[in-house]
């Protein structure tokens, strides 16, 4: 497992918190590896047979397997050892973050010339979809200010916590997911060359940041609109030596002209929206193109006939125990309805998938299979307004 890069805002662990960071990236791979495969052999040997037998069918959709499987013994244990985990993701940094949090907010702080730029609105407000929930687990969720101003705690601890979420599969900067979306917007749109590009709901830039390297003459904005990701965000941008203008802005409305960008994008926020504010995003996404410009947002892998009733339930866990309640709704849209609901012509539309792999690796020599067994793939909303 790669380590994380030790840039100067990263919270540094002890002895005891790196142990005990270093049991919860532990126990997640056991979970992984070991444990998770044993709900499709219940559902299979057990609770798929049970149901045939008292309504005289198979279940056919993932809200009658869910509902099956929760009175499964291994299901119900199982569950119970996910979500203990997944708060201890965020507990363990979490006690990192606040015994160094005022030399971290300290770093933070802008000093002198800087490469990019920060912008806050001290007018901003958290939309309710993501103020009435603490996303994944997440205590305060992205917008908590523990200590005054200048707070970064919240991106703190997210960084390190993402980090052992992933069990260091995105990289040591975490922006595996940043580089594969680099990857298939330069194979997708061949002669597409950015001069100006928008990440929406940025957050400490770890997807954004590969696109400075890729398009060098690009201008590069992210936006989002909690306050600690963005400071945290630009001071580590800084401190990579990357370029970026962060501004604080709901992607619902943003403050900038008609037709500003060439390239706007999101990476795994979607599903953190509501169905309204998501339509609402791709509509201003839209609004945001220069023709010929592209739009793309990576997701999860949308409900389709690939996943079996079993497997959309699995991965509605999380809608339901894992404080992500758009995840589901999301995974059930259609993706082409929710483009053309949003202004863009059907020969505009480009949805797709993104294969998950990991950077670095020979394709060539290891081709889709090594790309499928590393993870499948990601559902990609897009479109390209005609030039």
């Amino acid at each position: 497992m790669p380590q994380q890069y030790q840039h100067p805002l990263l919270p540094q662990a002890t002895h005891d918190e790196d142990a005990l960071q270093s049991f919860v990236i532990s126990m997640r791979g056991h979970i992984s590896a070991n444990l998770t495969p044993g709900n499709r052999t219940a559902f299979e040997h057990d609770v798929a047979p049970a149901y045939q037998r008292a309504h005289g069918r198979a279940p056919a959709t993932r809200h009658e397997v869910r509902r099956a499987m929760l009175r499964h013994p291994f299901h119900q244990s199982w569950s119970s050892l996910i979500r203990t985990t997944q708060e201890l993701i965020w507990d363990s940094p979490g006690h990192s973050a606040l015994r160094q949090i005022a030399h971290i907010n300290a770093a933070a702080k802008p000093r002198g010339k800087t490469l990019g730029s920060l912008t806050l609105d001290p007018t901003a407000t958290i939309p309710p979809y993501l103020s009435a929930v603490d996303i994944h687990c997440m205590p305060g969720n992205f917008h908590q200010e523990v200590a005054g101003d200048d707070d970064v705690f919240a991106a703190a601890v997210y960084d390190r916590g993402a980090y052992i979420y992933i069990m260091g599969g995105m990289g040591p900067l975490g922006d595996a997911l940043g580089q594969m979306m680099v990857g298939y917007v330069q194979d997708t749109f061949e002669d597409f060359a950015p001069k100006r590009i928008l990440d929406m709901g940025c957050g400490i830039g770890s997807g954004l940041l590969p696109f400075v390297d890729a398009y060098p003459d690009a201008e590069i904005h992210g936006i989002d609109v909690a306050t600690p990701m963005l400071r945290y965000g630009h001071a580590r941008a800084e401190a990579l030596g990357r370029k970026v203008h962060f501004s604080q802005q709901n992607a619902e409305r943003t403050n900038f002209p008609d037709a500003s960008f060439d390239l706007v994008m999101t990476h795994i926020v979607v599903h953190e929206t509501s169905q309204k504010a998501l339509r609402n995003i791709l509509k201003e996404c839209r609004r945001l193109l220069r023709p010929g410009g592209v739009t793309v947002h990576c997701e999860t892998p949308m409900y389709d006939d690939r996943l079996s009733p079993f497997d959309q339930a699995q991965t509605d866990w999380d809608t339901y125990f894992n404080n992500e309640p758009f995840v589901g709704p999301m995974h059930g849209l259609d993706a082409d309805a929710l483009m053309r609901e949003a202004g863009f012509a059907d020969d505009e539309i480009a949805n797709g998938d993104l294969p998950l792999y990991v950077p670095g690796v020979d394709d060539g020599e290891k081709g889709d299979d090594y790309r499928h067994r590393i993870g499948g793939y990601l559902s990609i909303l897009g479109a390209r307004r005609r030039a």
